[in-house]
């Protein structure tokens, strides 16, 4: 070996040593990468590229070192045979490279897909475990959630003071509230609401078909008046709302309602259309009493005249009489249409009403018939002075207490009471009674003019028109309550006066 070549030898041999060194030291890194991560497919894909590159570096190596070997000592021909063997190696490692790398190429895909499965696996497993760690926990904030609806939903059924109740489509009342229960005037609240019917509440039992109907048709009614059959006050006016409640099967479905007790407003709305109507009554009657009083007044004078000529007990004169007693009447039936008609404003001063109630009860019991009959006073001290005409209020009790006397009959008891009414600050005075009561159907007509329940001679029908008109003339209001065989009250409200209301 000449000393030019050396050069080349020492580095083709030096190299070829160094890169077959090199080649397995990066396969022992590789190696110990993918020890430390096992399942981590870049260092396995790292650590075969690495052995197929030290394949191919022994084989390049080893040939290169072998046929620098055989030049050195001569027998560089036997290097010709061995040549492709060396080659063919070579590229064997090659190709195990480029599969290596197609393989894991590949591998990588599915590498992706399983480690995004097993991050939600993951994800999966960290749900159940924390739905297992907590399932009592969330059990139990749900069961009291729920029980909190509940308890709301029954606050609001329970304590509600309108009716509110469940039936099937038939009527079949299944769950009703305590004052539904208490409007129905179901003995006690544990009644069995599945044997009942919402049906037979009704006044008139074709209402709840044509409510029925439109509720199954349209899902829904909507503040429909009507009257119900209630327990301790008989009919009462109310309005009804409902709605369709569909269950899984037609079967199923419930019908809810809500049923709200209006018979004040019904009674108050009926109470100002009187008062207009009586308004309109008594601009009419003015004019025509002052038409029949002057030929009435005419009729008496001459009556009068023609009885000073008469003798003494003769058939005329007993005619004359006659005839004088029924103008008498009719007079008296025109003052009481002036009283009701006439529109001037009392002669208003300070008074006790109690006084005036203890002497208008004293005249009572020297004029009237009272065998049997106890008339009673409960006065509320609290009531001060009050701005009336006295005169005009005693006619009013008067005719109130004549009117009781002659409910009771024989033998009963009538009360007067006054008290203070709080939400208006008004004096009240109720005048009540344990006679027949007055009928329903005459509630509404209890002040209309010449309306009376009295057999014909006994009343005109004007005394309690009249005295609608003096308690309204004094800004105060007067209604009637009654329950035919329970009585009847009738119920004065004069105001206050502002001094005395603010002591």
């Amino acid at each position: 070996m000449s000393a030019s070549f050396l050069p080349i030898w020492a580095v083709d041999v030096g190299g070829s040593v160094l890169m077959i060194v090199f080649c397995f030291l990066c396969v022992r890194y590789a190696a110990m990468l993918l020890r430390r991560d096992a399942d981590n497919i870049v260092w396995a894909y790292l650590l075969w590229v690495c052995l197929a590159l030290a394949l191919f570096a022994v084989s390049r190596s080893v040939g290169h070192i072998v046929k620098q070997l055989l030049i050195v000592s001569g027998h560089a021909s036997a290097w010709a045979p061995l040549q492709p063997f060396s080659g063919a190696i070579n590229t064997f490692a090659f190709v195990m490279v480029g599969a290596v790398t197609l393989f894991f190429a590949r591998t990588w895909t599915l590498y992706q897909s399983i480690m995004q499965g097993r991050h939600a696996l993951q994800v999966a497993h960290g749900e159940l475990l924390y739905l297992n760690q907590n399932l009592e926990n969330l059990v139990a904030e749900r069961t009291e959630a729920l029980t909190q609806s509940e308890q709301k939903y029954r606050q609001i059924f329970e304590g509600s003071k309108d009716m509110i109740l469940v039936t099937r489509k038939e009527g079949t009342i299944l769950d009703i509230n305590p004052s539904g229960k208490k409007m129905l005037g179901w003995e006690n609240s544990h009644d069995d609401a599945g044997r009942r019917s919402f049906q037979d509440y009704f006044c008139d039992p074709g209402q709840w078909g044509k409510i029925a109907v439109t509720v199954l048709r349209q899902g829904f009614i909507s503040n429909t008046e009507v009257d119900l059959k209630m327990a301790a006050e008989g009919r009462r006016r109310v309005l009804l709302s409902g709605g369709l409640a569909e269950g899984y099967t037609d079967e199923e479905g419930t019908l809810h309602f809500l049923v709200k007790d209006i018979e004040q407003q019904h009674l108050m709305r009926e109470q100002m259309a009187q008062a207009d109507k009586l308004a309109s009554i008594g601009e009419l009657s003015s004019g025509i009493a002052h038409e029949i009083n002057n030929p009435l007044g005419i009729i008496l004078g001459y009556t009068q005249l023609m009885l000073r000529n008469e003798p003494k007990g003769s058939d005329r004169e007993a005619d004359l009489k006659t005839i004088e007693k029924q103008v008498r009447y009719c007079k008296s039936i025109v003052e009481d249409l002036l009283n009701f008609a006439r529109t001037s404003a009392p002669k208003k001063e300070l008074c006790d009403v109690h006084a005036v109630i203890d002497d208008v009860i004293h005249f009572i019991r020297q004029h009237a018939k009272l065998d049997g009959i106890d008339i009673r006073a409960d006065y509320d001290r609290r009531i001060g002075p009050l701005l009336i005409d006295q005169k005009k209020i005693s006619q009013v009790l008067i005719n109130l207490l004549m009117n009781a006397i002659y409910a009771v009959g024989r033998q009963g008891e009538i009360t007067i009471t006054t008290e203070v009414n709080g939400s208006n600050q008004k004096a009240c005075i109720r005048v009540h009674d344990t006679g027949q009561g007055i009928q329903a159907k005459d509630l509404a007509r209890i002040f209309d003019p010449f309306f009376t329940t009295k057999p014909t001679g006994q009343g005109t029908g004007l005394g309690l028109s009249v005295s609608y008109g003096i308690i309204k003339n004094h800004g105060g209001s007067i209604r009637v309550e009654s329950t035919p065989g329970q009585g009847a009250t009738f119920t004065i409200e004069l105001p206050i006066p502002a001094v005395l209301n603010g002591r």
